[in-house]
Parts: structure tokens; C-alpha cells; sequence
């Protein structure tokens, strides 16, 4: 059951290993990449041309826009206080949470092993540094890393677009 029926595959989506990955009631937009030992949960978007790498976890309530590079190794939440029970130590169900909302703009890329936690938005060709938790928003075309992460360059600081991550991090490094 890697792949379930309900999956809405766009045009030419590559799915390496399918045999290894778990892809259930989500969208994943045309020319988009799926590594092994990937999770997408049902109700996950993925936009076009995005590239999802192996060991990444896309949980419910996840949106990610066009032509997004997700590292390896990348963890979504969706559940800003998770628990195994309730209070009186039932199993917790569907209706004893509530799902927290997670958006990624079109171009942006994150670093391997990155966790952003739920309810963020990560703006428009903004980067991650790779092992960084982010906890709040990310203004479009921002540069951030560490734990939790912050601003190394913002999107005014003379970066021009497209550049890679490592050369706002050197920049930062060297001061």
C-alpha cells in the first residue's frame, strides 16, 4: 500500500522507489521528484516541479508551492501540543486536536534535517539552513538557520535571487 488510489499524481511526477515510500490522500503537482522513505499524508499539497527528498515527512495540513526543494531528511508538524491520550487516558482521536495549518512558498528551499514546526509560513524563495527548527514565520527571500532559527539575510540585504544557501551562511560566518 505505498501508494493509495486516492493520490492525485500530476504529469510526469518521478516517484524513486516507489515500493519505499507512503503516499496517502494527497497532491503532488506535475514534474515533481518523491525520494525513497517519503511520507506525504492525506491533505498534503505539493505544487509543481518540486523536488521532495528521501527520508522527508509531509504530514496533514501541509502545503508546499511550485518549484520548492525539500533536503533530506525534512520533518513537518501539524499539532502544536501532541499527546498519545487525553486526559482520562483514552487514545486520543481526530476531534480531540486541532490540525495547525503549515505553508511553503513557491521556490523556497530547506536543508536537510530542518523540522519546521506547524502553523509557519515560509515566504517566497526564502532558505532554510539545513538542521534548523523553525518556529515562526519566514519573510519572503530570507535566509535562516540554527536552533530555533533565525534571520542571517533578509531578502533586502543585496542577495541576489537564486543564489545558493552557503553564500549568505559565509557571509554571516565571517563577520
Amino acid at each position: 500500500m505505498p501508494i493509495t488510489k486516492d493520490v492525485k499524481l500530476g504529469r510526469d511526477v518521478r516517484i524513486f522507489h516507489p515500493e519505499l515510500v507512503n503516499l496517502y490522500g494527497c497532491t503532488v503537482g506535475d514534474e515533481s521528484k518523491i525520494g525513497a522513505f517519503v511520507e506525504i499524508q492525506a491533505g498534503a499539497k505539493i505544487g509543481a516541479r518540486c523536488k521532495i527528498s528521501s527520508h522527508t515527512f509531509v504530514c496533514e495540513g501541509v502545503t508546499i508551492e511550485d518549484e520548492v526543494f525539500i533536503g533530506h531528511g525534512v520533518m513537518f508538524t501539524n499539532d502544536k501540543y501532541p499527546k498519545a491520550t487525553t486526559a482520562n487516558g483514552r487514545p486520543q482521536l481526530a476531534s480531540d486536536w486541532t490540525l495547525q495549518r503549515t505553508h511553503v512558498g513557491r521556490r523556497a528551499s530547506i536543508g536537510s534535517n530542518a523540522t519546521i514546526l506547524c502553523g509557519v509560513t515560509i515566504g517566497e524563495g526564502a532558505s532554510v539552513g539545513a538542521g534548523a527548527v523553525v518556529t515562526k514565520d519566514i519573510p519572503p527571500g530570507a535566509v535562516v538557520a540554527g536552533v530555533p532559527a533565525r534571520i542571517l539575510a533578509a531578502a533586502d540585504d543585496g542577495v541576489p535571487s537564486g543564489r545558493s544557501s552557503a553564500e549568505p551562511l559565509q557571509k554571516d560566518y565571517h563577520r
